[in-house]
């Protein structure tokens, strides 16, 4: 009998587990699924849209083929549109029967030329002047390369073959191109894993299994009890079974009785553990060969827990960059500065520096190239980012503000970068050191962004666009300036600073021969500087204001028969191309300001933040 439930669990077993298997492999269906996109016509880009990504579940795998270089990149659906605005491209959309379909969009006149500044000045411009300008400008725009647009929030380059796993949400796309004048590739397809569980193949295959051990286990039983049933019936104990001796054996071994039969059993005994040991080691191996897709999910589902989260007021629009958008990009420029400082070029600080920080490179490249030892610029820090705060904002000029420190040096910096419209890159526009003490006020994540603070706004204790005018009026005033008990004094180490140095060149000033302060004067003065501020709003109603103030020190003579000279100040003295002048000098440094201005209702008052401050110009009166 217990042959017969061996037999029975062997013959179970082997269904259980050839069931279990069988659902893991040919009952399984596709892993995949797949749409081609068809491109009949040729143009320089694709964009395949976002709906298109998502009209199936999960984690997208982009797939492109052509010969030569393949590029792609994915962002915002809006902004990667706004790029394409002024070039022909074709559109990748899904129709309203769920097909993808295939649209070849033509350039926008607006997003090439602006009839306003465009147009002759006596109104004389024709329509087919208007249509060759558009065509020139289209064949311009294609023929522009995609590659490091800071629009993007990532790109993949590779050769004939690029295959890009993705997993984008609907509002986002992605951009398929050669070199942007090539045809882009054709050959252009989607796939998407499927959700194909199996719950019951893991339970089949240890289920059979353990029935198969179970089976070995009975067959072993069997064998021995239909041994015991051969062996002798006589009453009384059974007597060993012995081997004859082999009396021709000489020596020590003579008369011993052989073991051979000890051995036979316990090969016997060893043959059965061998034969049991594979079908564990199998049933192992299938069990641990079983993924959790191949389990039944028993037990509630799992419960997120609820985080504190921070809400985008109604109508906000999108935050201008994510954080890791912003970390590549104040790499790149971090890197071009670099260079730029290197090689004391001001054309390629250009293309990454704008405003006041610009204006401060290409100072002190002029101070370098005629003093060697001119101190370099501080380097733009860029990782690690610890603060990222993006205006949320849809057109351009969009910006953002930018928190950096540096592990090294043990300092932060503070930064605005600002793209101009949708083909620039961002450049740095402002630039400070923050204090070791700052403290910096509650900003909204990254992810939400701030909206920007109109430069008259009413809602702060000082609108924007009179901070600078403000600040500037406490620099040259102290104590007397209206403007006084709005700004903090203590931890305001710029004033500090100013204070001291003016008293610093005063005192050296005076004591000058020939242009002491019995036959010259020495003024200070501060005014708002040229660039425009910038603002963006706190989580309390408050912003962050960044603003340009400049420094001017005039330094005249009293008498017609005094000069002033500067041949101990090398600074000035290069700058303004002479050391000495008998009608003075005027020097300028730039101040790049950082304020916490709160709400118009707050009892507190504008706090500094951080500055940077450089000499940008020198010269005779």
């Amino acid at each position: 009998m217990r042959f017969v439930w061996a037999v029975a669990a062997f013959v179970l077993a082997t269904v259980m587990i050839g069931a279990g298997i069988a659902q893991r492999t040919i009952f399984q269906g596709p892993r995949t699924e797949t749409t081609a996109i068809s491109v009949e016509e040729d143009t320089p880009y694709l964009l395949i849209d976002g709906a298109v990504l998502n009209q199936m579940p999960g984690t997208q795998t982009l797939r492109a083929q052509t010969e030569g270089d393949i590029y792609a990149s994915y962002g915002r659906t809006a902004d990667m549109e706004a790029w394409l605005s002024d070039t022909t491209y074709t559109h990748v959309t899904l129709a309203g029967d769920g097909e993808v379909e295939t649209v070849v969009v033509e350039p926008e006149i607006d997003a090439i030329a602006d009839p306003a500044t465009d147009a002759p000045a006596d109104g004389s411009a024709t329509d087919d002047a208007a249509a060759d300008a558009s065509t020139d400008a289209a064949t311009d725009a294609a023929g522009r390369s995609p590659v490091g647009s800071d629009l993007w929030l990532d790109e993949y380059q590779q050769k004939d073959l690029l295959i890009a796993p993705l997993q984008l949400p609907e509002e986002m796309s992605v951009l398929v191109a050669s070199d942007g004048t090539a045809p882009a590739p054709s050959r252009v397809t989607v796939t998407w894993p499927l959700q194909t569980s199996t719950p019951w193949a893991g339970p089949l295959i240890v289920g059979g299994g353990i029935l198969m051990a179970a089976g070995v286990f009975l067959y072993i039983l069997g064998i021995r009890h239909a041994r015991r049933k051969r062996g002798p019936r006589r009453k009384g104990l059974p007597l060993p079974v012995t081997e004859p001796i082999d009396i021709a054996i000489d020596g020590d071994d003579k008369g011993v009785i052989s073991s051979s039969a000890r051995t036979r059993r316990a090969v016997s005994s060893g043959r059965r553990a061998f034969a049991f040991l594979p079908v564990v080691a199998v049933s192992a191996l299938l069990f641990t060969g079983c993924s959790a897709d191949a389990w039944p999910q028993l037990g509630p589902s799992p419960t997120p827990t609820p985080t504190a989260t921070v809400i985008a007021p109604d109508g906000q629009q999108a935050p201008a960059v994510t954080k890791a958008q912003a970390e590549r990009i104040l790499t790149r420029i971090s890197a071009t500065v670099a260079d730029a400082d290197a090689a004391m070029d001001g054309d390629l600080a250009d293309t990454r520096l704008e405003g006041a920080a610009l204006a401060a490179r290409d100072t002190n490249y002029k101070l370098r190239s005629a003093l060697g030892d001119y101190p370099a610029p501080a380097p733009i820090l860029a990782k690690p980012l610890e603060i990222i705060l993006p205006q949320a904002y849809d057109a351009w000029p969009r910006s953002v503000i930018a928190i950096a420190d540096d592990e090294e040096s043990k300092t932060s910096s503070i930064m605005v970068l600002t793209q101009q419209d949708q083909w620039s890159e961002y450049k740095l526009s402002y630039v400070g050191s923050l204090e070791a003490s700052t403290a910096i006020p509650d900003l909204a994540p990254a992810y939400i962004g701030a909206a920007a603070v109109e430069p008259d706004s009413p809602f702060l204790v000082l609108p924007p666009d009179q901070v600078a005018a403000a600040y500037a009026d406490v620099i040259s005033k102290d104590a007397e300036s209206e403007y006084y008990d709005l700004f903090e004094a203590d931890g305001d180490q710029l004033r500090a600073s100013i204070a001291a140095d003016r008293q610093r060149r005063r005192d050296e000033f005076n004591q000058t021969a020939n242009s002491g302060a019995s036959t010259g004067t020495l003024e200070f003065s501060a005014v708002a500087g040229p660039q425009t501020p910038f603002a963006l709003q706190t989580v309390e109603s408050g912003a962050i204001v960044a603003v340009n103030i400049n420094e001017v020190d005039t330094a005249k003579p009293t008498n017609a028969d005094a000069v002033i000279k500067v041949e101990n100040n090398r600074t000035v003295k290069t700058l303004a191309g002479a050391d000495q002048s008998a009608t003075g000098f005027e020097t300028t440094f730039s101040d790049q300001v950082f304020f916490y201005v709160p709400n118009a209702g707050s009892n507190e008052k504008i706090r500094l933040l951080g500055y940077s401050s450089d000499i940008l110009d020198a010269k005779i009166l």
